[in-house]
């Protein structure tokens, strides 16, 4: 079988891409983030491996070009920068890095909660300015975590705050793909959003970006939480109405937010949420660990041996859903 041929569409400077050299004889790649050397390269690609530092611009050019194209694999999870390109109307695979960044996501959630449930921004102010501050803090047991989105991220979320001492309620699009589920008490469908707004005492988003989910919690749901409630999105920045929630923040309609997605990124310099008491901002970060991009690699590692096998492939992207 004579070799593969693929394009990376990435930094090359990513120290992750030294992992492709254990794929040895099978493939030869090549990597870059500049349009005109993608363009050049796609038409003879086999495979388009997607990674950190091009532009999603340079990604769709590659696409485009790629007249071989026989499977593609995204390191990130999140695709919807693909489902704008003509691979939405083919029968091209695509795969991404669902279940990479969950462990580290579930992990922030927790700490996010913590967060407003120790007071710890009080805390750290106290200590700053010399003070011995004697207040009382919250648990999170017995706390509501409503989860809007019940993917991998949402599970992974979920399982470490039922180690708490959460009751967990799921949102999700299509409820029957979670049964027998063992961690959510409860899993309603979307018809049930408003409610699960007022039962949560933390609401995570935790959602892809699709037009369905674009602004799907804005001031209607907003103001249907608890003015207690904490609302953390680690999905997409566009599930959030922002305007909506810095008025939510501003008039405390709700305790606080946690934030590792914006509609804009990076966040302007200036931009309110950096200089507000009630948020927590993070540049969506949460999920870089030393080794997030090496965890995402060997996935794409996993699904080659898979591809060339002629094994069935893991993380395949329905593309008629988007995700």
């Amino acid at each position: 079988m004579p070799a593969l041929n693929m394009l990376v569409v990435a930094d090359p400077a990513g120290r992750y891409l030294n992992l492709l050299s254990t794929l040895g004889d099978a493939i030869t790649y090549e990597v870059t983030k500049e349009t005109a050397r993608a363009e050049e390269i796609a038409p003879s690609a086999d495979i388009i491996l997607t990674g950190v530092g091009a532009s999603p611009a340079v990604v769709k050019a590659a696409i485009d070009k790629a007249s071989k194209l026989q499977w593609l694999h995204s390191l990130s999870a999140g695709v919807d920068h693909l489902m704008g390109t003509r691979l939405r109307e083919t029968d091209i695979p695509v795969t991404n890095a669902k279940g990479a960044y969950s462990p580290s996501l579930g992990e922030y959630c927790i700490a996010t909660m913590l967060y407003f449930a120790k007071d710890l921004r009080r805390m750290m102010h106290s200590q700053a300015q010399g003070k011995w501050d004697v207040f009382d803090v919250e648990m999170l047991e017995g706390k509501t975590l409503g989860i809007l989105g019940y993917g991998d991220i949402g599970k992974a979320a979920a399982k470490r705050a039922k180690a708490f001492g959460m009751k967990i309620i799921a949102l999700r699009r299509r409820p029957q793909k979670s049964e027998g589920d063992e961690i959510a008490d409860e899993i309603w469908g979307m018809d049930r959003k408003l409610e699960l707004m007022a039962a949560s005492d933390y609401l995570l988003l935790a959602m892809p970006a699709t037009p369905d989910t674009k602004g799907i919690v804005a001031e209607t749901e907003l103001r249907a939480m608890k003015s207690t409630g904490v609302i953390i999105n680690l999905g997409r920045g566009n599930a959030i109405d922002e305007r909506a929630l810095i008025k939510a923040l501003e008039e405390r309609w709700i305790r606080g937010a946690a934030l590792d997605v914006f509609e804009v990124e990076p966040l302007p310099d200036g931009h309110v949420f950096y200089s507000m008491d009630n948020i927590l901002v993070s540049a969506h970060t949460a999920d870089h660990t030393s080794t997030w991009l090496e965890d995402s690699t060997q996935i794409f590692l996993d699904n080659f041996r898979r591809f060339t096998s002629g094994q069935p492939l893991q993380n395949l992207v329905d593309k008629g859903v988007g995700y």
